[in-house]
């Protein structure tokens, strides 16, 4: 396995926090990237929609994939002979895992989950996968994934960085007050 090498500095223009932001960038806060999307959902270029018709299509492709072989496991149970009712509980166990990852997943598109409940969900939103890949192609037919949420966070913070970085005219020491 080989190593890194060593994070070199950056060569760009200090900000004024005092972290140096790349050359070609502009100052301020930065736009997350987006999985898949990389930073092309902001202005919607390099291949936005090309991408967003990959999402789209692969998302229901590994759908259709991972329905095929759940046909496969409940086929395997039908051989194994273990009952009708065990076969109408796994049936009933990924139905209802796949709807709570498909609701879960679309709303992780307008609001940051917490941290503590998304990992106590993990096994569920693993068993409920069909779901999580439906409510990506579902999103991606209107935008990126995540692209909404992504753009009033950039939004907000650029609009917050804009006001601190406003300057005033004058020193407000030496102004005259008013009798």
């Amino acid at each position: 396995m080989t190593e890194d090498p060593a994070p070199q500095p950056s060569s760009g223009t200090p900000t004024p926090s005092g972290t140096a932001t790349p050359s070609g960038t502009a100052p301020g806060p930065q736009p997350e990237p987006l999985r898949f999307f990389g930073t092309t959902w902001v202005a919607h270029d390099g291949g936005y929609g090309a991408r967003r018709v990959g999402v789209a299509v692969g998302s229901l492709v590994a759908a259709a994939a991972g329905c095929f072989v759940l046909r496969f496991a409940y086929e395997g149970l039908a051989i194994a002979a273990v009952g009708t009712f065990v076969n109408l509980l796994v049936v009933v166990m990924f139905a209802i895992c796949s709807a709570l990852a498909f609701r879960r997943t679309w709303e992780g598109f307008s609001r940051r989950h917490d941290p503590a409940s998304q990992s106590s969900t993990r096994g569920l939103m693993t068993i409920g996968f069909v779901g999580t890949l439906l409510a990506y192609f579902f999103r991606s037919l209107a935008e990126a994934p995540g692209e909404k949420l992504h753009r009033e966070e950039y939004e907000t913070a650029r609009t917050q960085y804009e006001k601190r970085t406003s300057r005033r005219t004058g020193n407000p020491s030496r102004k005259k007050r008013k009798r």
